[in-house]
């Protein structure tokens, strides 16, 4: 069920008032949400950042710009995807605002219709990331309840080596071996060599 605090939230950040209101409008009439800062710092010191959404900023802003605005949320690890418009726009500017780690840059004025979807487009990809990003928590959580025997065999499962070879390359009973594996596979709701191959890859991306 959606409650208030997982609907999309869009962010609009931007030193002109009148700007402010115009994207404000434009996203109202296709029903999305949005809420605006004055300034990066504003932004900065009291956005809300549980709402899944998007990021609306001028890139030319008095005092802290929106370049710098992005390179301190990532230093404060805020994961909301980022669009620039501005009126000052040049093929140097957006193509250092887009390595740097913005979905999209363009020039105002920006007609109606391409904003709300790209707006969409960036909401999509918050709530996909943000799920994806839970699901890789949950495994993680799951790994760490292993015991450290569990993981050093379920390593090696991962590596399609047979309980014989593990027995000998940790110097242990197979017997043993069967148990720990066993055990791991039940805990993660893993079946095959390939599973738990992937499991580690996976998790991987995610440490």
């Amino acid at each position: 069920m959606e409650t208030k605090d997982n609907q999309p939230l869009v962010r609009i950040v931007d030193d002109e008032e009148t700007i402010r209101k115009s994207e404000e409008f434009i996203l109202k009439i296709a029903g999305i949400d949005s809420v605006s800062y004055s300034s990066a710092e504003d932004f900065l010191s009291r956005a809300d950042l549980e709402r899944p959404g998007c990021i609306v900023a001028d890139l030319r802003m008095d005092g802290m710009d929106g370049l710098e605005m992005m390179d301190e949320m990532k230093r404060r690890g805020f994961d909301l995807p980022i669009v620039f418009l501005t009126g000052h726009g040049t093929v140097e500017a957006a193509v250092f605002a887009l390595k740097g780690g913005a979905c999209d840059f363009l020039q105002k004025p920006v007609k109606p219709e391409i904003l709300q979807e790209i707006v969409r487009k960036l909401i999509q990809k918050n709530i996909d990331d943000r799920r994806l990003s839970q699901y890789r928590e949950q495994k993680k959580e799951r790994y760490q309840e292993l015991t450290e025997r569990e993981k050093q065999i379920f390593e090696l499962v991962a590596q399609d080596k047979m309980n014989k070879q593990i027995a000998m390359e940790l110097g242990i009973a197979e017997h043993t071996v069967k148990i720990h594996r066993a055990n791991a596979l039940r805990k993660l709701g893993i079946r095959t060599a390939i599973e738990a191959h992937n499991f580690l890859k996976e998790l991987s991306y995610s440490c």
